[in-house]
């Protein structure tokens, strides 16, 4: 009696690439992969106007009262929207939007944020130069929107300019 074997001469070894080339079959054409919904990003917000601001005016850009995250750091005001899981609600540094974050920033201690004008009377040089610092990092970082006014102070105009990354 003839054997099929015999006639097609298969082997051990061709039964196991038969086996392989058959799940290749299947995994590329018949099987599906499962779907991955990636999270949107959050849509952007289109640049605020530059304006120089008081205090008063800062306050509401909290993340809280306004969907927009502004700090002033050494006089000048960053929009820091994009670091909202940061500097919004529930962010490590929250209380530092809205506010002048100088002295909290300068110290380490985000208990040190005022809410009135502060002078940074008693902080050291070195206390000073870590300000200074954090103003160049965030100056690189966040958009410049405007000064941040002493009481008495007048606003600079600037025109129809927008926020910008200086």
């Amino acid at each position: 009696m003839v054997q099929v074997a015999d006639i097609l001469e298969v082997g051990p070894w061709d039964v196991v690439l038969l086996a392989f080339l058959g799940y290749l079959i299947y995994r590329f054409f018949f099987k599906k992969q499962p779907e991955i919904d990636f999270p949107k990003a959050p849509p952007r917000l289109p640049p605020l106007d530059m304006k120089d601001m008081t205090l008063e005016e800062l306050r509401p850009y909290d993340g809280v009262q306004d969907e927009r995250v502004l700090l002033a750091v050494c006089g000048n005001i960053y929009d820091v929207t994009r670091g909202k899981d940061f500097y919004g609600p529930g962010g490590p540094y929250e209380k530092l939007a809205g506010h002048d974050a100088t002295r909290a920033l300068a110290t380490f201690d985000a208990k040190a944020v005022k809410d009135e004008h502060d002078d940074l009377e008693g902080l050291t040089q070195d206390d000073l130069n870590d300000a200074k610092e954090w103003d160049e990092k965030l100056r690189v970082k966040y958009e410049f929107v405007g000064k941040l006014l002493k009481p008495g102070e007048s606003p600079t105009d600037y025109g129809d300019r927008k926020a910008a990354i200086q």
